[in-house]
């Protein structure tokens, strides 16, 4: 099934997708949209436009595990995504995404404007990697 994930980010919002096989996530696109509802029609569109049967949502806990005000929003986003699409939204914890998402912009020399410009989409993909990940150990992978 192919699963679209989302980092949801203040100014800036990273998409990723896998392919129907469940085994690559890759980076989409990044959407500039501040604007909660239009994101997050811009997001179903996305969705629909790749044939998304899933969406994965980043929810960005503090390290020691508390949930502040971007979770909340996260939380937000993931019902409307859920309402807009009629497709399952699940949460996954996106503590260090980013992070790791420069990691690996750095490995290939990634650099300023164009990283600006993708990291946000290449955390997405961390997210969806992680979750890829679970749904393996699970056996729920399509």
């Amino acid at each position: 099934m192919i699963i679209l994930a989302v980092d949801l980010g203040k100014a800036r919002t990273g998409l990723a997708v896998c392919d129907p096989g469940e085994v690559l996530a890759s980076p989409l696109t990044v959407l500039h949209e501040a604007d909660p509802e239009r994101l997050a029609q811009q997001i179903a569109q996305a969705a629909k436009e790749r044939g998304a049967g899933q969406l994965v949502v980043g929810l960005p806990r503090n390290m020691d595990g508390t949930e502040g005000e971007s979770a909340q929003n996260a939380r937000q986003m993931a019902a409307r995504l859920e309402t807009l699409t009629g497709l399952p939204v699940a949460l996954i914890d996106e503590r260090r995404t980013t992070v790791t998402a420069h990691g690996y912009l750095n490995e290939t020399n990634v650099r300023g404007k164009k990283r600006k410009a993708v990291v946000d989409a290449v955390a997405a993909t961390v997210i969806l990697d992680a979750f890829l990940e679970t749904r393996r150990m699970q056996g729920k992978s399509s």
